[in-house]
């Protein structure tokens, strides 16, 4: 797995959960380990910060607005596009927590294939509540602004999903 730092833009859309599991185990390692110990999991924390959804999800929201260049009637359906995304970070933090609760714990390939399909049941989930909220806007969008979302989706669209 590549790792390389997610411009702005690309957070707009929100994150996948796929590969996030991993991350979250370093701070209580970093409690009880000795000192130079202390210092390699500071180091390897600081690349791999715990994943959140919700972190700076304002900031994404604030993007993607003016990124459409909502307009005051607009804001009614933005209101509700920026709802949606707080809810799908919401509960995108919510299945990691659960991930990272449960690491540790033996899996079968059966039960593995069973979180497969969970978490792509909630990424489904996710991915229609932000289009139910998104048509709307999208309906009231002059022709600049439904260029800029077109572009926006395309740009940020490279792993082959909407990030809302």
């Amino acid at each position: 797995m590549f790792m390389r730092k997610p411009a702005l833009p690309a957070l707009a859309l929100a994150a996948a959960l796929a590969g996030t599991a991993g991350f979250g185990a370093l701070p209580a390692l970093a409690q009880t380990a000795a000192p130079q110990a202390q210092d390699q999991a500071r180091e390897h924390q600081g690349h791999h910060r715990a994943f959140s959804a919700s972190r700076d999800i304002d900031g994404r929201i604030a993007y993607l607005k003016a990124e459409l260049k909502i307009t005051p009637q607009q804001e009614p359906q933005f209101d509700r596009v920026a709802q949606a995304m707080r809810d799908n970070a919401t509960a995108k933090d919510q299945a990691i927590e659960k991930l990272r609760a449960d690491r540790g714990q033996p899996k079968n390939a059966v039960e593995r294939l069973e979180l497969r399909q969970q978490l792509a049941a909630e990424r489904a989930q996710q991915s229609q509540r932000f289009l139910d909220a998104f048509k709307p806007l999208y309906a009231s969008l002059s022709a600049d602004q439904k260029k800029a979302a077109d572009e926006t989706l395309t740009r940020h669209n490279h792993h082959g999903h909407w990030r809302g």
